[in-house]
């Protein structure tokens, strides 16, 4: 067991570009994960001018706006931003299904950590609680794992993992 080596990233963002994909709808909550994923990437070193925040309608167009930033190459990181609340009708589960799809899909295309920060909620009240309430900032908790995610990919392309 000696012999085994770990890799692991590091929670330092100095240097590092990041761009944040949020989505409007139900922005009153959105606002909150933003804030927290904006928080957390600030705490940790990245300078405002390199966190780009993007704007978007809805969930749907979450992995459109993210493929965007990743085809410019411009960025180390990125973070998923939204929140769909369940309504009365399988609309939910076919934007959440999707939305969720094309978030993995950028990261695994692009070899680019994206943290998830989309909330697929059966109400308000929980998403309010995962925005800031008892349950934390999933805002930043998705910015903590996008940063700990570049500096590994980092460390792991230099030869550092080997």
């Amino acid at each position: 067991m000696n012999e085994i080596r770990e890799t692991r990233g590091a929670l330092s963002g100095a240097g590092r570009r990041f761009g944040i994909v949020a989505s409007r709808f139900n922005s009153r909550i959105g606002d909150l994960l933003v804030a927290g994923a904006v928080d957390c990437l600030r705490r940790h070193g990245v300078e405002p001018g390199d966190i780009h925040l993007v704007s978007v309608p809805g969930a749907w167009e979450i992995p459109q706006a993210l493929e965007e930033l990743a085809v410019a190459g411009k960025v180390d990181g990125l973070v998923a931003i939204g929140v769909v609340i369940r309504g009365e009708t399988p609309h939910f589960d076919y934007i959440c299904a999707q939305a969720s799809r094309g978030i993995a899909s950028v990261a695994e295309r692009h070899r680019l950590p994206v943290g998830f920060g989309l909330l697929t909620c059966d109400s308000s009240e929980q998403a309010a609680e995962r925005a800031g309430g008892k349950a934390g900032n999933k805002g930043w908790e998705a910015a903590l794992a996008a940063l700990e995610m570049a500096d590994l990919f980092a460390r792991l392309r230099d030869g550092a993992g080997r």
